[in-house]
């Protein structure tokens, strides 16, 4: 129970897909500019990672013993369909998030923090259920890092910033600064 707990907080806190290893940047800067869409989108990214490592551990289990070769095209083929069964939920159940979303919905498949998920948890060599908490963590640590950067573009648009980091610099200069703080959690969970 314990290396549960470990590879989730590692996943979340530590070792964070977006801020540690800067993967799945393009929703993380496109989409956070509104609060509840990041969240929402964090939610789609949850659910596409668990079920990338419910496939993963599939595939790698009776699949790619056989055909290592086809290792690659295969999680990419896992990942496109299951972002495709959460953009047809997202548009039936809320049109309004469909909407709001946009071009990011989809581009969940090219989202590198997911196909990163399905490489990290292969070469560990997590089971199932030590898979499903990294995918969880991983998950939840987008997410994450996806409403803080919302949290904080929402209380600049109220400030006086001077032009020329107003936009993208800001961004990134938060997205640094962010990036910085949570490398201190390694530190502090270190064993």
């Amino acid at each position: 129970m314990e290396n549960l707990i470990w590879i989730f907080v590692s996943a979340l806190l530590i070792n964070n897909f977006t801020l540690a290893y800067f993967l799945g940047l393009c929703p993380f800067l496109g989409v956070s500019g509104k609060l509840v869409t990041a969240f929402r989108l964090g939610l789609a990214n949850i659910f596409v990672m668990l079920i990338t490592g419910a496939c993963t551990f599939v595939l790698n289990t009776w699949v790619l013993p056989y055909a290592p070769y086809l290792r690659l095209i295969s999680f990419i083929i896992v990942i496109a369909s299951s972002v495709q069964f959460v953009e047809m939920a997202v548009k039936k159940l809320s049109p309004e998030l469909f909407k709001a979303l946009g071009i990011f919905l989809p581009l969940i498949t090219t989202n590198c923090a997911i196909l990163g998920l399905a490489l990290f948890t292969t070469n560990k060599g997590y089971g199932f259920v030590e898979g499903m908490i990294y995918a969880l963590g991983a998950g939840a640590g987008v997410t994450l890092a996806l409403v803080l950067l919302a949290g904080i573009r929402e209380e600049t648009r109220i400030l006086n910033i001077p032009n020329v980091i107003k936009g993208t610099a800001l961004n990134l200069i938060i997205a640094g600064i962010i990036s910085m703080a949570f490398m201190g959690f390694a530190g502090l969970f270190s064993t």
